[in-house]
Formats: structure tokens, sequence, C-alpha cells
């Protein structure tokens, strides 16, 4: 094996190492195990409600990776533009969160359901989870 050989393979075994280090090190400084945010895709252990959302918004892990976050709770308006929906769960003028998906799958206000997705603060009393899945409790 070639010098140049051997160091791309160590390059290579060292980014792996600290991708491996850094996410698990995100992980465990992310987030709080009772909360309703998680690092990356992952769906937390325990979704946030109306009653509660604007709590867990003032405690968001401050960081730029992503995390998702779930809420459960019933829908207070649905819209689509033909091609995404957005779903909006908890009254206003209390912490509103609006979940962007690709269809409203005959959901409509009033309905229980779940969202989780990415969790970006939009504004003092919304935040927007994008993308979003949604489904009926």
């Amino acid at each position: 094996m070639s010098i140049v050989t051997k160091s791309i393979a160590f390059a290579a075994a060292f980014t792996v190492a600290a991708v491996i280090a850094a996410s698990q090190i995100h992980a465990e400084d992310c987030c709080d195990p009772h909360s309703p945010f998680t690092p990356g895709e992952d769906y937390p252990e325990q979704p946030a409600t109306c009653e509660n959302i604007e709590y867990w918004a003032e405690r968001a892990p401050n960081t730029v990776a992503r995390i998702s976050m779930a809420i459960t709770g019933k829908l207070t308006a649905v819209n689509s533009d033909g091609a995404l929906a957005y779903l909006v769960m908890c009254e206003s003028p209390g912490f509103e969160v609006m979940c962007i998906t690709y269809s409203t799958n005959g959901m409509k206000a009033g309905d229980r359901v779940l969202f989780a997705g990415g969790y970006n603060r939009a504004g003092e009393k919304r935040a927007v989870l994008d993308p979003c899945l949604a489904s009926r409790e």
C-alpha cells in the first residue's frame, strides 16, 4: 500500500470517527429526554401539547443542527395550495404550531392529530415543523 493510499485511508477513518463522536456528543447534549425535541429525524418519546408547547418552545435546543419536535392536539386550521398542505394546531393568541406537509389526508379543523417534524421557531408565538408528518390520533 502506497503512502498516498495509507494517508487517504487514515483521513477517511479519522473523518468517520469524528462524525460519529460529534453525533454522539450532539445527541447527548441536545435534548431533555422528557421534552418533545430530539436530534435529527427521530420521533421524541414525549410529544408536547397545546397546554405546554410555550414552555417547551422557550427551552428548545439552541443549535443549527436539525432538531425534530412532536406535538399532539386539535387542528385549528387546514389549508392547501395544491402543492403543499398547511395544518395548524393550538389556538391563537397562544402558541401555534404549523405543520407543512404534502396532503391534508382528509383532515379537518377539530380533528385530534400528532405532528412530528423539523422544528423551526417562526416568531414569538409560532413554530413551524417542516418537513412534517401528520396523523390522526
